[in-house]
């Protein structure tokens, strides 16, 4: 789940509430707090060993927190109920989500040697972006360092301490909605506005996507299964605002494996000039969702407010708007966090695009019109 960069990590003040032993740097980073986790569950491995094989097994590789404060070892779990708070509250949706943290076994491949008893390393994922990562830090049952090479496969069981990347990204989205719900004029209006009787339901003019298939997530083996999300930009059809909505794609996990989702991905009547830019991006469990939506609304009302007749130019200022967008995400607005996949430009209401490649051509996807009828 990791990736090219959207906004800076604030961490100051979130340890507020932490036991010590999480709470001695007051700026600690999330990997920060994964390194500290590993090292602790490193050094009382034989405590957690029972939990974790009851969790881990050919049905899921996951053991969630709950699961790892089942020990009797109270300081322990404290200590990680602080880190799972303290990760919740970095992405900014400690309000929408339980629990995030959890320990996973790398790889399939390493469970049978993990359960026949091959003692594990416990990783995490390094900071920055992983293009530039050389090396992954882990640590073995009496807590000593090792260096595992980042794209080679360990042959020795893995046990990587993460966030859970599908209850991170429905939470983070769910901030995302929200915070660009409160954002927008027209739905501060429509909430506060009168109840008016409701007319014959109309039929909803949609576009859905039949098939995609991922060239690359670009995925080190210590990342797991991509998370991909999307952003859809455009404007908004009666107001100068821009209308930027998030959908989530949770079974596009892996690369080179064509999915058939038939998900409705733009709602027309959100839009426009018939006309919607979709942005792929995948998700980490680095980024302040809050944050995001933010700056991503932030941008694109500022491109909206520079053009003096947006009908002059008509949908080509949805690609100003997306091309600023995917302009500042190396830029910094995050550390480590959500990647750029790729994006399609200019995706026209009523139009089919069938094995249509995306711009960067990092995915081939099938697009249909859908209009869907009332219900009766």
């Amino acid at each position: 789940m990791k990736k090219n960069t959207l906004i800076a990590l604030l961490l100051a003040g979130i340890t507020q509430a932490l036991t010590p032993a999480f709470a001695a740097n007051a700026d600690n980073s999330v990997v920060d707090i994964k390194r500290d986790t590993a090292k602790q569950l490193s050094q009382d491995y034989a405590l957690l060993a029972p939990v974790l094989h009851r969790s881990i097994n050919a049905y899921g590789l996951n053991a969630s927190l709950q699961s790892l404060t089942q020990t009797r070892a109270h300081q322990l779990n404290d200590q990680l109920r602080a880190a799972d708070r303290a990760l919740r509250e970095a992405q900014g949706v400690e309000e929408v989500a339980e629990q995030l943290l959890e320990v996973r076994l790398a790889d399939p491949s390493m469970l049978a040697r993990w359960q026949a008893g091959q003692a594990p390393l416990f990783a995490f994922e390094p900071a920055g972006d992983d293009k530039t990562w050389t090396q992954i830090e882990a640590y073995d049952t009496n807590g000593k360092v090792h260096w595992l090479d980042v794209h080679q496969l360990p042959d020795r069981p893995i046990l990587v301490v993460d966030a859970n990347g599908e209850a991170s990204l429905k939470a983070g989205l769910e901030v995302m909605r929200r915070t660009l719900a409160e954002q927008a004029p027209a739905s501060r209006m429509r909430r506060h506005a009168p109840m008016m009787a409701q007319g014959p339901a109309e039929p909803i003019d949609t576009t859905v996507l039949k098939s995609i298939r991922l060239e690359d997530d670009q995925e080190p083996w210590i990342s797991g299964a991509a998370e991909i999300y999307a952003i859809v930009t455009g404007v908004n059809p009666s107001r100068d605002e821009p209308t930027l909505d998030i959908v989530d794609m949770p079974y596009l996990d892996y690369d080179q494996t064509t999915y058939h989702p038939n998900q409705v991905m733009i709602h027309w009547e959100r839009y426009r000039w018939g006309a919607a830019d979709v942005i792929l991006m995948e998700q980490d469990d680095g980024t302040n969702y809050k944050e995001l939506a933010l700056k991503l609304n932030e941008v694109a009302s500022d491109i909206i407010a520079a053009i003096p007749d947006l009908e002059v130019q008509a949908y080509g200022v949805i690609t100003k708007i997306t091309g600023k967008i995917i302009e500042a995400i190396p830029d910094g607005w995050l550390t480590n966090d959500d990647d750029f996949v790729d994006v399609y430009y200019t995706l026209l209401k009523d139009r089919e695009y069938r094995d249509h490649p995306s711009a960067g051509g990092n995915t081939i996807a099938t697009w249909q019109p859908l209009t869907i009828e009332p219900t009766e």
